[in-house]
């Protein structure tokens, strides 16, 4: 295929890589000669040094042979714009836009195409920071899972987890399992794995203890079958902490404030009092993440569970191993 990627940031460098990769044919555009002077050293693609959403730049790479654009700049506008260029000028087939700002996201219907009065020709939106927001708080819904994928628009659900050695699940055969739960629960195991291997989850294999366990079953059977694998049903997490109150801390903020008691913390002054001017019930707090004596100000050992989903990884990692020491038993960090 011939791809066109505009923006050679984080996002826009991973994809290019990986199509490049499948021999794709790629193209990648930034303004940063430099940035694309090192994608160009390591891989087989094309770069042109401009601004994404110029017609004239866009006609350089190629549209008009071109079978996908993808859109990954950091800015909203420009991914919009360039979209709807080439859907003016060359009608590329297939146009994915990356959109980060929640004013676009409140309105679907300016991207779905059966509308009336038009709409912006955006094949596939894609938006980084709502699908890591939604991954993390499936993760709080299922305490003791480990990764949660939807499936069918969310009513089945594939979900990873750890077995205890105290399991009910636990030293049983794969095909025995059934007889062990209700028998309204479905449920089919289709990977285990196990001391870094993968182990084809046929009736025969036993499960053991401290093997990772994917499932699918209907969302609402997901907590029964993950409280048979592990000991006891982990307790839920009603006292969360938020690192980093830009888009991801403070829609996860927003989305969990009124169940559970929520902290978010921000080092930018402006960034917190503009959170705390929206957010309702949950408490901003101006400081640094990795600042020892602020999380034990704030009672980090009250806890049950920490975030650091600020724009800095380091921040994230020294952050999330800080609190785990200072007795939160549960942490989840962000590394881009």
């Amino acid at each position: 295929m011939n791809i066109v990627i505009l923006g050679a940031g984080q996002v826009g460098s991973s994809l290019a890589e990986l199509l490049a990769c499948e021999n794709h044919n790629v193209t990648v555009v930034d303004l940063d000669r430099l940035r694309l002077q090192r994608l160009q050293d390591r891989l087989d693609l094309r770069t042109i040094c401009g601004h994404a959403s110029h017609p004239d730049i866009l006609r350089q790479t190629g549209l008009e042979d071109a079978d996908m654009l993808i859109a990954a700049t950091q800015n909203d506008e420009t991914n919009i714009l360039a979209c709807q260029i080439a859907h003016i000028t060359h009608k590329t087939v297939t146009k994915i836009a990356r959109v980060r700002s929640k004013a676009y996201l409140e309105h679907p219907e300016l991207f779905n195409p059966e509308s009336e009065l038009g709409s912006v020709p955006i094949d596939v939106l894609i938006s980084p920071e709502s699908l890591v927001k939604d991954y993390i708080l499936q993760l709080i819904e299922y305490p003791g899972s480990l990764q949660v994928i939807d499936f069918a628009g969310g009513k089945v659900r594939l979900v990873a987890v750890r077995a205890d050695e105290n399991g009910l699940l636990v030293n049983k055969q794969i095909g025995s399992i059934k007889q062990y739960l209700p028998d309204d629960i479905k449920t089919r195991i289709v990977a285990i794995y196990r001391q870094n291997e993968i182990v084809m989850p046929t009736a025969e294999v036993v499960i053991k203890a401290e093997d990772e366990v994917f499932f699918l079953a209907k969302s609402k059977h997901i907590s029964m079958i993950v409280s048979e694998l592990r000991q006891r049903k982990a307790r839920p997490s009603r006292n969360i902490m938020i690192g980093g109150g830009g888009n991801i801390g403070f829609s996860l903020a927003q989305a969990l404030e009124k169940d559970h008691q929520v902290k978010l913390i921000d080092r930018s002054i402006q960034q917190a009092r503009q959170n705390a001017e929206i957010l309702e019930k949950a408490i901003i707090i101006h400081g640094d993440v990795s600042d020892k004596d602020l999380l034990l100000e704030e009672n980090i050992d009250e806890i049950d569970l920490f975030i650091a989903v600020t724009n800095n990884d380091e921040a994230n990692i020294i952050s999330g191993m800080l609190a785990k020491k200072l007795g939160v038993r549960r942490v989840i960090a962000l590394v881009n």
